[in-house]
């Protein structure tokens, strides 16, 4: 979960959707496996699982799949262990940075991270070093034309969401992290379809930025998202619509 979803509409519209794809499904995998790790691998009975497992589903991820994760999660099947681990950085124009991963290697992670960091004008810093400036919320992703605005005034903040945003071909709906499973609840039973839903990061303010420095940030925030053992990037960086796609173009 990311809050540079404009971003990643560009992205898909550049091509490369069959990948994308199976970079989901890697990340799908992970958070089901280490759901059924942590809550068991009863889906009624662990939200977390639940919500992985309806995500893995809205992906079209075959039911096959999605049984064997929740057993190597359970220990029925053999499989990697993963461990969560959140890093912190900094990037371009004095930018904020938080990695959520699921690694099997800490160290082969944080060393590959910080060239990533590097080589993209940012550094890997230790904690607490960024995630000061960000709140941990409930986040929930929609597709545009799963919902009208009024409709999320109506149900989303009805039912205890704070703010949403538009983020060009979705919504980013915001909540306290105990009001989550109460938002998609009523989302849900107002027909409104979920595209992904997590416990996340939301900046408490975000950074306007332009030019190089808008380029760099987004080269880095796509490099960290497609590194194979990392989950979720956030980011207090703000790019504007215009810059946006000049840079695309």
């Amino acid at each position: 979960m990311s809050g540079h979803s404009k971003w990643h509409s560009i992205k898909h519209k550049k091509g490369a959707a069959d990948a994308k794809r199976g970079q989901l499904f890697t990340k799908l995998i992970k958070e089901i496996q280490v759901a059924a790790r942590l809550g068991g691998g009863d889906v009624d009975g662990n939200p977390r699982l639940r919500k992985a497992v309806t995500e893995a589903r809205g992906a079209h991820m075959p039911n096959d799949t999605i049984k064997r994760a929740i057993q190597r999660g359970t220990g029925e099947l053999e499989g990697t262990q993963y461990e969560e681990v959140l890093y912190e950085g900094t990037g371009p124009g004095g930018t904020l940075f938080l990695v959520a991963t699921m690694t099997d290697s800490k160290n082969r992670t944080v060393a590959e991270l910080r060239k990533l960091f590097e080589r993209n004008g940012g550094a890997l810093g230790g904690g607490s070093s960024s995630q000061w400036a960000f709140d941990r919320k409930g986040i929930i992703l929609l597709a545009k034309e799963a919902a009208t605005e009024e409709q999320l005034m109506e149900v989303a903040v009805g039912a205890g969401a704070q703010d949403y945003s538009d983020e060009g071909e979705s919504w980013q709906v915001a909540c306290e992290v105990g009001d989550l499973d109460p938002v998609i609840k009523a989302l849900e039973e107002a027909g409104v379809k979920i595209e992904r839903s997590s416990l996340g990061y939301v900046p408490k303010s975000k950074k306007p930025i332009a030019g190089r420095d808008a380029e760099k940030c987004l080269n880095l925030y796509e490099a960290l998202d497609e590194h194979d053992d990392c989950q979720s990037v956030y980011a207090d960086f703000d790019v504007s619509d215009e810059e946006m796609a000049r840079i695309a173009g």
